[in-house]
């Protein structure tokens, strides 16, 4: 496969933020107009990310806001957004790049954009070699299964006037 110089994966990705970065500048500058409301999913630990301690530590990976009927002074930049929520009555107030940003959904009109987000780790990852596969066990219990039916299916030396016994491994019969 060809390497891909100019990553359009990346400008994809880009293009779809600035769908949503639009969106919520034009929520901000008029309110939600309809029925429209946003479920945002973001990395609480990606850089960036300004919570308090208390949610941090509520949500030590990821969480989702909803900016439907309870937020206050929504503000949009290039680079993310700020806006004020309540949890369990105490108000809060969140800055979120848009670049850690997981998912974007509008469910009032199914609308639903999920971006890839690269955490501080990913590079090293990406590094290492890949794990080895491991072998399933629903997969050899199927392959035991038929291997038996197999065996059902074939006719008895004695039926079959065959010279002699065929010697069978019992492990194939048994469940692991």
């Amino acid at each position: 496969m060809a390497d891909d110089h100019i990553r359009y994966d990346i400008l994809a990705q880009e293009a779809l933020r600035g769908v949503m970065r639009k969106v919520l500048a034009e929520v901000a500058r008029t309110g939600l107009p309809g029925n429209h409301h946003f479920f945002i999913t973001f990395l609480t630990g990606a850089p960036g990310v300004r919570i308090s301690s208390r949610l941090r530590e509520r949500y030590p990976e990821q969480m989702t806001i909803v900016i439907q009927f309870q937020y206050w002074d929504l503000k949009v930049t290039d680079a993310g957004f700020e806006v004020g929520l309540s949890f369990s009555d105490v108000p809060e107030k969140l800055e979120i790049p848009f670049s850690a940003v997981r998912g974007f959904y509008d469910p009032s009109v199914n609308f639903e954009l999920e971006f890839d987000v690269k955490t501080e780790g990913a590079e090293d990852e990406a590094a290492a070699p890949a794990p080895e596969p491991i072998a399933v066990v629903p997969e050899k219990k199927a392959e035991t299964k038929k291997k038996a039916a197999e065996a059902e299916k074939k006719p008895a030396v004695a039926e079959t006037g065959g010279k002699g016994a065929d010697v069978v491994s019992l492990d194939a019969f048994r469940k692991k």
